[in-house]
């Protein structure tokens, strides 16, 4: 059985049912299933050889699932390429995976122009403005190969199913080859832990591209139905909930603060929801409070990395009624082992930090081309996340931070992590992001980058106090660096090292 086969077996089951509510109208099971095998047997005519890569550039879209999904159907690797990237990121993804297709919005063309490849446009032919009749289109493929039957491939488990890129934000992006394995534990684990089934109306609310498309085959194996909106940003996610009954999302939380902060918003709003899932970054336990009494208990997250897919750990809703917990990412998922390694690789005991270290189904083979990296970061069958953390007597995982960021002031380690939780605790700070900077008297210093609440004011010297009188002076940031809007990855990551280099120019003096 492959990760595809999910969704065959569901189409098979529920055939009637609405597979995808899109702006433009619902799909059936039956009718995704008839447009994926075309699509699939289009591919194939294009490029017969198996394990050949399809590099995907689009926004979230029903065509954009369809495609995805036929991608896994016919045996080759996925490459997903974001659409909100750079044309030189994009195009050294590509000339490092070589993939013999390319399937784009006409959006796109700039970022891949000049790229080798079949270049197969997923927007509908009368939006693609060309001199010529020869643009190969999914429309035309599926004219082409209408009635294809569901096609048939034979790999090991071990076998790549995707080549999904690293965020780069400790070195150069590398190509995380996740395994037919991995995307199987992946979605068996989702199921287990949201308890997923047909009456599932997942809303499309963070990029296919990224963490959104975990949780594309989950949905479908169960029978349930991805919502796609009519358009991006906060307001189209709430019309999601609202209007066409919304139950289930994944975001990054600065989208769940900004639901929360839209006109005349409430929690009928929200009428059918019951999992809001966040990730990708840390919610603070102030904020966590705030988004329980919104939203009721509903709140989710899960921790995982590109090279071991999402859910390594999961905490559920019931686990978010112990404020105990709201400082962990949750319990340790099936299929996967989770531990704390000390520098000479030795496993420590429940209680004490070290590094986060993972093994099992979820891990990747290893990165694309790069043996040297893979050597590095899968040492005997453990995953070397460069998390710090903590495991407690319960199974619980804290996360205090990555490896590099951990500050080292005065003699004395400081997880960035405490220091963002103390300050998002003020009433006046909508978000945060804590960094190190180097430092003559204490090797380094706390520094901390501040977003303020829209009118809402705080002076540099009031958080300092805030901080101090609840950690004391040692975690406490030297300055504060305000900022209108804290920059960010085009998934919502706060981006530290841009962070951290602003900072760094504002106190540097001038040449």
């Amino acid at each position: 059985m492959y990760p595809c086969d999910f969704f065959w077996r569901a189409a098979q089951r529920w055939p009637e049912r609405t597979a995808i509510d899109a702006p433009e109208g619902v799909i059936t099971y039956r009718a995704l299933a008839s447009r994926v095998a075309a699509i699939a047997a289009g591919f194939m005519a294009i490029d017969p050889s198996p394990q050949s890569r399809v590099g995907i550039c689009a926004s979230n879209s029903a065509e954009h699932i369809a495609v995805l999904l036929a991608v896994l159907a016919c045996g080759k690797v996925w490459v997903p390429l974001n659409p909100k990237s750079t044309r030189p990121e994009i195009r050294r993804i590509i000339d490092a995976t070589e993939p013999s297709i390319l399937v784009l919005d006409v959006d796109c063309i700039g970022l891949l122009e000049g790229a080798p490849g079949t270049r197969v446009f997923c927007t509908p032919e009368q939006k693609i403005q060309s001199n010529t009749t020869e643009d190969v289109t999914i429309a035309k493929l599926c004219a082409q190969h209408e009635g294809a039957l569901q096609p048939s491939f034979s790999q090991p488990l071990q076998a790549t199913q995707a080549i999904k890129f690293t965020g780069g934000t400790t070195g150069p992006p590398k190509g995380v080859m996740q395994t037919y394995r991995a995307w199987m534990a992946n979605i068996s684990n989702q199921i287990h832990a949201w308890g997923f089934d047909e009456h599932e109306r997942y809303i499309l609310a963070a990029p296919i591209t990224h963490g959104t498309s975990t949780y594309v085959l989950p949905i479908l194996a169960q029978g349930g139905c991805h919502v796609v909106l009519a358009g991006s940003g906060a307001e189209a996610v709430r019309t999601g909930f609202k209007e066409r009954g919304g139950t289930v999302s994944f975001m990054p939380p600065t989208l769940v603060y900004m639901l929360m902060a839209l006109p005349d918003v409430t929690r009928s709003d929200f009428p059918r929801l019951r999992r809001l899932i966040y990730g990708g970054a840390p919610m603070p336990s102030e904020k966590i409070r705030e988004v329980r009494e919104f939203f009721g208990p509903v709140l989710c997250t899960t921790y995982g990395q590109t090279e071991a897919p999402q859910i390594l750990t999961a905490m559920r809703p019931e686990d978010f009624e112990d404020p105990r917990n709201w400082a962990s990412v949750g319990r340790t998922s099936w299929f996967n082992d989770v531990a704390i390694m000390a520098p000479d690789g030795a496993l420590l005991p429940t209680g004490e930090v070290g590094e986060v270290v993972a093994k099992g189904d979820l891990v990747m083979s290893g990165y694309w081309r790069l043996p040297e990296k893979t050597a590095e970061t899968l040492v005997e069958g453990w995953l070397h996340t460069g998390d710090r953390g903590v495991i407690d007597e319960r199974g619980y995982l804290y996360l205090k931070d990555r490896l590099k960021d951990m500050i080292i002031t005065g003699g004395f380690n400081v997880y960035p992590v405490d220091v963002e939780n103390a300050l998002g605790q003020h009433p006046a700070v909508h978000e945060c992001a804590v960094f190190g900077i180097p430092d003559d008297k204490w090797g380094e210093s706390v520094q901390a980058a501040v977003q303020l609440r829209q009118d809402m004011q705080a002076t540099g010297q009031e958080l300092i106090a805030f901080v101090r009188d609840r950690l004391g002076p040692v975690q406490t940031p030297k300055h504060i660096h305000f900022f209108e809007t804290l920059p960010r990855s085009p998934v919502g990551k706060v981006l530290k090292t841009a962070v951290r280099d602003q900072a760094l120019s504002k106190l540097s003096p001038p040449n």
